[in-house]
């Protein structure tokens, strides 16, 4: 009974503490961060993902707390052609941001990469539910459902299929 006093002041102290650091999980990031989320983004867009997920990881040892660098880093995972990581990536964004268009659309769309094509429907569902059908997440996993695979995956699977004389 005599600790009841300070046991309810430290969870009243760490309430306050987990609710300050939720509420500043849609700010801004690290000036220094924003920089090399910049750096990131060009060098992903000139098709240098490697270069792109090293200024991304920078990025998120600078401001560790900014959920949408995940979402960078798994866009650059999907562009080295590494679904599986995309795909860590993505939850680890949807894990601190469960509504996260992006990564829910992302998510879905390395699914469909990998030939995961009823688990990307269910990320479409989600998405139609969250945003609507004409919101850009909800149409651009709409249109790579509708394409289906890649083709490389298509090609990997003949690899197994046994050979016919």
């Amino acid at each position: 009974m005599r600790f009841a006093p300070a046991a309810a002041a430290l969870s009243l102290c760490l309430a306050m503490t987990a609710s300050i650091s939720h509420a500043g999980a849609g700010a801004a990031p690290d000036p220094r961060a924003a920089v090399l989320i910049a750096q990131g983004r060009a060098s992903l867009q000139a098709g240098e993902a490697q270069a792109a997920i090293d200024a991304f990881e920078a990025a998120l040892a600078v401001d560790p707390a900014y959920t949408p660098i995940f979402v960078d880093l798994a866009e650059a995972a999907r562009q080295q052609g590494l679904q599986g990581k995309a795909i860590t990536y993505y939850r680890e964004a949807l894990e601190r941001d469960p509504g996260n268009f992006a990564a829910i659309s992302g998510e879905g769309t390395a699914l469909v990469e990998k030939g995961a094509l009823e688990k990307a429907r269910k990320n479409l569902a989600t998405l139609q539910s969250l945003c609507g059908d004409k919101c850009p997440e909800t149409v651009a996993l709409e249109t790579s459902i509708a394409r289906g695979p890649s083709p490389r995956l298509a090609v990997d699977s003949d690899k197994d299929a046994p050979a016919s004389n």
